[in-house]
Order: structure tokens, then sequence, then C-alpha cells
């Protein structure tokens, strides 16, 4: 079944006919982030005329409908105007925004998430870019942390070195319409938008050029939501869309993703499988050696997590537990993805 949304105009005012570029939303229960995301999007220093704001609510939840329908009637003409688009069908991020772009009337299409903070200059400075061909434009992310954060903080922040993610990144109408848009196989937050990118890559390598380019002054702040303990072995799951991204593009994901497989997990749970398989068939050195190696790796796994983040002692026993289990999860939903992908990926 594909992705199927119900459109609604919040407002019947008289915009610009002319529209620029079309911001695209994805949202899922999250209103008050979103509220934050709307406001900074309404304070755009950009003609609000040439622009329009489309909210996808994958959750098709009324109080988020309720809350954007407010901040419409507040916001109104001459300020851009605000669509929202209850997504039914699939679901996940990446059919969330096949919906917004679908509805949207802009030649440029720009996307950022709920829980970013475009600034004022995000909207002009990623749109002055589309310049001699570019089909494509990549703004900065900033990923606001405490002097020491914690290991999940700190891993949330790598998202300021990722290409082309969708909390920041603006695209030619027509070549998400060329591309077909998000692979909706991506149902979590992981891959879809390195997938598309490697996807419009390639059709520029193709043509003889590449104009997919960075632009550092259009900026988005993103900061990182609070998470419950061991939120780390929920995120294993995303390893599954590692092997599909891999499967569909195999030498840019080595290239840009992962140069090689995550041999640390993979020892980790050897070494632990042969401490297993010792005890039980009663070979001591079998059973010491695997369990003296499984020990080793995870305390060197441990201190490396834990390595300039806070060491209060909920964190310290947090990263304790998860780095005993995020191997061996790790793997699983890797083979798990090479099974529901048929790809030979490790």
């Amino acid at each position: 079944m594909g992705t199927r949304a119900t459109y609604l105009h919040l407002k019947d005012t008289t915009w610009g006919a002319s529209i620029r570029v079309s911001v695209v939303v994805p949202t899922y229960r999250r209103p008050e982030l979103l509220r934050r995301c709307l406001v900074a999007l309404f304070a755009q220093d950009f003609d609000p005329t040439a622009y329009e704001i489309i909210v996808a609510d994958d959750a098709a939840c009324d109080q988020t409908q309720q809350m954007v329908a407010c901040l419409a009637r507040r916001h109104g003409a001459p300020g851009p105007q605000l669509r929202y688009v209850r997504v039914t069908g699939n679901h996940g991020p990446a059919a969330a925004r096949n919906a917004g772009w679908r509805a949207a009337r802009g030649e440029i299409i720009a996307f950022t998430d709920d829980d970013c903070i475009p600034q004022s200059s995000w909207l002009r400075a990623g749109v002055a870019a589309f310049v001699n061909g570019a089909v494509g434009a990549s703004g900065r992310v900033i990923v606001p942390l405490p002097p020491r954060p914690t290991d999940y903080e700190r891993d949330a922040a790598g998202l300021q070195r990722s290409e082309f993610v969708t909390a920041n990144c603006f695209y030619r109408r027509d070549a998400l319409d060329a591309a077909g848009g998000f692979d909706e196989r991506f149902t979590m937050a992981w891959r879809e938008d390195s997938d598309l990118f490697f996807r419009l890559l390639k059709r520029a390598r193709t043509n003889g050029h590449e104009p997919l380019i960075h632009v550092p002054d259009a900026v988005v702040i993103h900061p990182v939501r609070p998470a419950p303990w061991g939120v780390s072995l929920r995120q294993q799951r995303k390893s599954m869309f590692n092997a599909l991204l891999y499967k569909k593009h195999p030498q840019l994901y080595r290239q840009r993703i992962q140069p090689l497989p995550p041999w640390r997990y993979y020892l980790i749970v050897a070494a632990l499988i042969a401490g297993i398989a010792g005890r039980l068939s009663g070979y001591r050195r079998l059973a010491t050696g695997g369990a003296g190696l499984w020990l080793a790796l995870t305390v060197q796994f441990c201190a490396m997590r834990l390595h300039r983040t806070t060491y209060t002692p909920r964190h310290i026993l947090e990263m304790i537990v998860t780095s005993v289990l995020i191997p061996p999860l790790s793997v699983f939903w890797r083979i798990r993805g090479a099974l529901k992908f048929r790809v030979w990926f490790f």
C-alpha cells in the first residue's frame, strides 16, 4: 500500500500566486516541538508570499492539527501559508516527507524536522544556492552540547558531520520527482536521506557533473532531546536499514558511511559464543579464553564510550549495562537486515 494523504488548507486567504519554495516538516505526536519549529519558520527573512510551510503528520493527530490550525490563524496573510497533510497508508518519516513534497507547490523543496530550529536566514541562504544548475543543497546542522555530554548526546552530535540530512536540505522538486522521492522501505528515521542523496549523486555523475552543494550559511539548530535510560539499545534496530542502503549503494556506502564492518562487535560476539560453547561442552580452556577475551573487549568498549563524557553514577551504570548488550543486538539487527533485504551484508 502506498502513501496517501489528506490535504487541509488551514486558512482561506489570498497569497502570492508564485510559491518559490515549500518547506516540508514531518511530525509524529510532538506538537510542542513542532510549534517551536513552526514559529522559527514564520520568522524567516524571506518574502512571506514566496514560500509555504507543509506539516506532514504521520500520526494524523487531532491535537497536532488543532495546534497547526491555531498557528495558521495567528500568522495569516501576508505571512507564508501553513498547510496540514494527514498521512495515511505507509508510515515512517520517508513516507511522511513524500506526502509533504508531493503536496507542495514550490519549485524548491526545503526539508527540516519538527525538533529543529531553523535560523532566520536559513531559507534565504538555502534558496540562493540554486544557481548554475544546482539540484540540491545541504545546510549546516548545529547540535549544542554541554561540556560533559552523555554518550547519547555525543552520538547525536554526529549529525553535524553528515551529508544531506533531512534536518537541513533543499532539492529541486523536479529532481525529487525524477528520483521517485524517498524510499518508503526505510520505516525509521535512518538512512532514508542518505539513500536519496546517493541516488541523486549517481544521476549527477552520469551527467558528468555534481550539482549537489554544501551551504554552510543555511543553519539549523538541532537540540538534543531528553532520552530514556538505555536508549542506545533501542537504536540498534536502525542497523537493519544499513543493510538496505548497502544493497542499493555498496560502493558509496563504504566510501561515505562505513568503510569497514564493525569488527569489534563481531569479535565480542564471537568471544561470547566461544565462552558459552566451552562452558557447555566442558572445554575449560575455550570457556576461560572466550570469557576473558569477551570481558577485555567489553571493558575496552565501555571505556571508549565513557571517554570525555559525564561520569555521573547513572550514566556510568548505563554505559556498563548497554556495553554488554549493544554488540549482540547490533549484530542481530545487521543479520536481520541482511536476511530481510536479501543482501550479503556484515
